[in-house]
């Protein structure tokens, strides 16, 4: 996939989120960080941990429980919805810019269920890969060779 200059370029997982524009061309693109966010995103266990709960259904002994509230799953979720609240910020502020979202399955998952008309009338495109982690060379690597 080539992008324009300006396309807007997010790429998260489930807790650090980054947010590039694009200030080279489409054939030699060149992303520059306008954004970084990370949250320490400890598991269920060091947030809470609870017995299950119980339901007593009705009358007599009969009930039920239910499991444990998934705390580092939750964190995840208001990440990305956080997450798609920014980059709505970022592509209403940049006109006609394209925006092109890089994020862990999981994560592209959860945060497509929260785009922003902004976002959705210029996304050009989601690569459902983990490169939060990587160097700016690897993710124009990856936005090349996908196919949109």
């Amino acid at each position: 996939m080539k992008i324009e200059n300006g396309t807007l370029v997010m790429v998260l997982d489930g807790a650090k989120s980054l947010v590039f524009r694009n200030d080279g061309d489409s054939k030699y693109p060149v992303l520059t960080t306008i954004r970084h966010e990370e949250t320490a995103n400890a598991s269920s266990g060091e947030i809470g941990s609870d017995a299950a709960g119980r339901v007593q259904m009705g009358m007599g002994t009969r009930g039920s429980s239910y499991g444990e509230t998934d705390w580092h799953e939750h964190a995840e979720e208001t990440f990305a919805r956080d997450a798609a609240a920014l980059l709505e910020s970022f592509a209403a502020g940049a006109p006609g810019a394209g925006v092109v979202v890089i994020a862990a399955p999981r994560a592209l998952g959860e945060l497509r269920k929260h785009y922003g008309r902004e976002t959705s009338a210029r996304l050009i495109g989601e690569i459902g890969k983990d490169m939060a982690h990587h160097m700016t060379d690897d993710i124009v690597d990856v936005i090349a060779a996908h196919k949109s």
